[in-house]
């Protein structure tokens, strides 16, 4: 290899862990003489791919930088004044180089070891409290996808609440006419699988009866107006109907909110409390509802709790309710967040404080109000009476304003009727209200106008403005110096584990590398400041790496066509079903709507089909994982005339790749049903194998996993899908979209899932960069090194613990399973216990009780390095003789390092010490831990006591002050 192709290939040595003398020692351990052997003792022969993919070469760091700078440029920066639920802001630098460029904050998982995750707990807790406080509703969640999934996902909370299964009473939902487009389009989507009745009309007019379960009004309106639904909520109330408000957060500073109006629920997005545009995404949606709904609202809550010495400590709450224990039970298939940019939207209204957002809402209501009186002046009609930040101007013909607009570099909203939408927001300066007024006027008159007087908004009716305070908890009136602020970031970071301080071993989750070149340009201005609606000229870079990270989808997959636009791996599985579902339509057959579910499916597996209005047919697993083929032909044959298709996840969820899997596609194939394939575990295929070429016919990817999107605490996710050439035509489309452009674009207008037509649109260059600098022999290599990792550390392993599910050379796929369940009968322990003692070792614990309860799944990944690797194999096994200890009697069954862990340095460093074991064995059973030492912030959580005791706000100001 020459100097310059070495180069070219640095960033595969930079991804992926072990170097080659590492590389030899591991496969020595294993038993095999190459990599080569290793991966055909692994992956059957039968579902190789031949040939190498067809992708670029791989490009270096630098080059890469230079690359996707020129592709920046293709973007032309427009200011955008285009509104409907998106809207330009100041990210302040603080938190934008703190949390949003900070992998100690965008490297975290989920936090389901509450231990080593007060900090974003903490940070989540804090967004619930704006949420809760600015809508007035009691309960709010940590986040959603956006608003329009959001205020589907109310409509279902509704359906569900009033009807019970298979006996809908109350069947229609009402929509106002001026609730934004894409949020009716998904809604219809939603709707229509569950036999779900919309109903679009003028809430002024609307007459509601006891067929309905809900409505969905939107504050302010899509065009800006403020209306009064007092009287319209109290009489659908009086008829048992529910209400839902999508609404604006900023807005909510000066206006009455939701709660106060009757509203059972509020819903929108935080987007514009300091989260980029990026082109339609990642966004957090907000949703806040009544009391009543705390056992159904879907999505995650974070809550108050205590720990095992009487310490307050935060938790997921109510966990019972996640959807992959629900299964076909689930009422929603939400299964991620948006938490990084929850955190960032939390940390916006910590930084700014109660007054300082009511400072920007007034200064952007208040130039508001000064375009419109200009407007007025010069004689066009402005027909919102009432309003915030966005205007309807009356004008002859559209043309000649945008034209004159789009001169001077401005993107305004153009309706029909000769409407055209002016929506203002926090970047806005008076100058800015010059060019605006310039597009409505000749070029011979100077444009002159007057600031309105700060202290009168005219444009907030007296009965609907804001007289309750909010956000009086000091967290929200402490950190508004950039000195404090930092600190608060730095502190709660210091309670979190992250990719910064270890491997996070996660089957199923694929916890890689998040490389520093793969996220720098997601803070680029040509990419962050791009509108979603804007006009299709002015995205060239977007439209650019749309066509071509949907054709090297396509090539990994061995598939025809893609779309990018599911933000989440369980949005990527209802597009998948819906897609087969339509299939089934346009070919007379729309009968078919029972999908085959091995009882070893992701648990989003069911629910989404379940979403999709499909019957889901458990398939039995054999005793080594593998999906027991006879059950299958018999579920096949029993179902055949109404088979849609069947869901499998490859390799298995059990972590090996099944021999059989082509026999399983033939049989689903032979009785006219289609195969859906669950991406999760991708990162086994890439380079080896395809699911195009297994039989799949559909297959959602998680860009999150293997294609390194960072988790970012729990999302944000992004769950494109790839589809065979018959199933192209029934893709998702979008409400602002008609006949797709490129691969990748909606192949037609409505029937979206998501918000935006591309989803999360900005996060989709980390997986175009993943792609482009590792090139098509680096994804291959990828993929290899996964394969390598995990069957090193079952090489260590399997002596001392339990391995399930190996195929016949004892090889597993990119993960395995370690069974714990036999140390409950030796030792009194189980599998929680060495998941939180773990934690006293420095580690994350892996994927825990699932898919089988008692075990832990380990996915190594194939960015960490033979070091990292035995330092994690060296800790379960010390654990493991820890366990023994037990077994023989030399340490107590009830008071031993595992029940009691994990270990707090408040605890360790106390003055009383009873533990029957030494301290050093608590907190450095390893001498190397005393190196490097991460402490848990708290120890264990009690989740029972927090969910008898439900608190998802922050404390009261006098209970802060007690602790303080």
């Amino acid at each position: 290899m020459s100097l310059f192709e070495a180069q070219s290939k640095e960033f595969q040595f930079r991804h992926i862990g072990p170097n080659e003398s590492q590389t030899n020692d591991m496969l020595k351990t294993i038993g095999v003489s190459s990599l080569e052997e290793l991966v055909n003792r692994t992956v059957p022969p039968a579902i190789r791919m031949e040939g190498d993919l067809k992708l670029p070469p791989a490009m270096s760091e630098a080059e890469y930088l230079n690359h996707i700078k020129e592709v920046s440029l293709k973007n032309q920066i427009y200011k955008n004044y285009i509104g409907q639920g998106y809207y330009d802001t100041i990210t302040p630098s603080v938190i934008l180089r703190n949390i949003f460029e900070n992998p100690a904050w965008y490297t975290q998982y989920t936090p389901y070891q509450a231990e080593i995750a007060q900090g974003r707990l903490e940070s989540l807790l804090n967004y619930q409290t704006v949420v809760s406080e600015l809508t007035a509703l009691p309960l709010a969640n940590a986040s959603l996808l956006d608003e329009a999934t959001a205020a589907a996902e109310a409509m279902t909370m509704f359906f569900n609440t009033l009807n019970k299964e298979h006996h809908i009473q109350r069947p229609k939902f009402f929509v106002d006419n001026d609730t934004f487009p894409q949020t009716k389009d998904v809604v219809l989507t939603r709707a229509v699988p569950l036999g779900i009745e919309v109903v679009f009309g003028d809430y002024q007019s609307a007459q509601l009866d006891e067929t309905y379960f809900g409505a969905l009004v939107q504050y302010p309106n899509d065009k800006g107006s403020i209306e009064d639904y007092r009287e319209f909520i109290k009489n659908v109330h009086d008829t048992g109907v529910f209400v839902a408000m999508a609404t604006d957060l900023l807005a909510l500073t000066l206006l009455v909110p939701p709660g106060e109006l009757g509203a059972d629920v509020a819903l929108g997005s935080a987007q514009r409390f300091g989260v980029p545009l990026g082109y339609g995404g990642p966004h957090a949606a907000f949703f806040a509802a009544k009391e009543e709904f705390k056992r159904s609202i879907p999505g995650r809550i974070i809550g108050v709790s205590v720990d095992a010495q009487g310490n307050r400590a935060l938790r997921m709450a109510l966990q019972t309710r996640e959807q992959h224990i629900k299964r076909e039970k689930a009422t929603s298939n939400i299964c991620t967040a948006q938490a990084l940019l929850a955190n960032m939207a939390a940390m916006y209204a910590v930084y700014h404080g109660p007054e300082g957002l009511r400072r920007i809402a007034r200064r952007v209501a208040l130039l508001t109000q000064t375009l419109a009186n200009a407007l007025e002046e010069r004689g066009y009609d402005v027909i919102n009476e009432y309003f915030f930040d966005t205007i309807l101007v009356k004008v002859g013909e559209v043309n000649p304003f945008r034209q004159k607009a789009e001169r001077q570099r401005l993107n305004f909203r153009y309706y029909s009727n000769n409407l055209i939408g002016i929506s203002l927001d926090e970047t806005t300066t008076p100058s800015d209200l010059f060019d605006i007024i310039n597009s409505f006027v000749n070029d011979v008159d100077p444009v002159a106008y007057e600031i309105e007087h700060e202290d009168q908004l005219d444009i907030i009716p007296a009965p609907l403005s804001r007289t309750s305070t909010f956000l009086k908890h000091p967290v929200f009136n402490k950190y508004h110096s950039e000195t404090l602020m930092m600190r608060y970031i730095r502190t709660l970071e210091n309670k979190d584990f992250s990719l910064v301080h270890g491997m996070i071993p996660l089957g199923s989750c694929t916890m890689k590398l998040n490389a520093a070149s793969e996220m720098i340009p997601l803070s680029w201005t040509h990419w962050s400041k791009m509108h979603p609606f804007a006009p299709v000229e002015q995205v060239e870079g977007y439209s650019f790496i749309v066509k071509e990270l949907s054709r090297y989808l396509c090539e990994i997959t061995a598939f025809d066509a893609c779309s990018l636009q599911p933000n989440s791996g369980a949005q990527g599985e209802y597009a998948g079903l819906l897609t087969i579902k339509a299939f089934h339509k346009a070919n007379g057959e729309e009968h078919r709507d029972v999908m085959l579910i091995p009882i070893s499916a992701h648990g989003t597996n069911p629910a989404s089909a379940v979403m999709s209005g499909m019957k889901v047919v458990v398939v039995k697993a054999l005793e080594n994982g593998y999906i027991d083929i006879e059950d299958l032909k018999v579920k096949a044959e029993q179902n055949a005339a109404n088979l849609a298709g069947i869901m499998i996840t490859y390799p298995s969820t059990y972590g090996v790749y099944e021999e059989t899997v082509t026999d399983i596609t033939k049989i689903v194939h032979q009785y006219g049903g289609q195969v859906y394939m669950d991406g999760a575990n991708m990162n086994a295929q890439v380079g080896l194998t395809a699911p195009g070429l297994i039989g799949a016919d559909v297959c959602h990817l998680n860009l999150h996993k293997t294609f390194a999107i960072p988790h970012g605490g729990g999302g944000p996710g992004m769950g494109p899908i790839c589809v065979k050439k018959h199933l192209a035509p029934h893709l998702p489309g979008h409400v602002t979209m008609a006949n797709g452009a490129a691969n990748g674009s909606p192949s037609r207008a409505g029937h979206a899932v998501s918000a935006a037509p591309y989803g999360s649109a900005s996060i989709l260059l980390i997986s175009y960069a993943y792609i482009r600098m590792l090139g098509k022999d680096g994804v291959k290599m990828a993929t290899e090194y996964a394969i390598l990792n995990a069957n090193y550390m079952l090489a260590r392993l399997k002596d001392q613990y339990d391995i399930l599910y190996t195929n016949h050379f004892g090889a597993c796929a990119h993960e395995f399973i370690v069974d714990l369940r036999p140390f409950k009968k030796s030792a009194e322990i189980e599998a929680v216990d060495v998941a939180k003692r773990l934690m006293d070792y420095g580690f994350h614990a892996p994927t825990l009780s699932f898919p089988v309860p008692g075990t832990i799944m380990i996915e190594p990944t194939e960015s960490e390095d033979k070091d990292e690797l035995d330092r994690f194999c060296d800790s379960l096994l010390s654990i493991r003789r820890e366990i023994a200890l037990i077994e023989e009697n030399q340490v107590d069954r009830k008071d031993n390092p595992l029940r009691n862990a994990p270990h707090t340095m408040f605890t360790v460093c106390s003055d009383e010490w009873k533990k029957p074991y030494s301290r050093e064995m608590a907190a450095f059973p390893l001498k190397e831990i005393k190196e490097n030492k991460f402490w848990p912030s708290v120890s264990r959580v009690n989740d029972t006591y927090g969910d008898r005791n439900l608190i998802c706000v922050c404390p009261p100001t006098e209970e802060y002050a007690v602790q303080a």
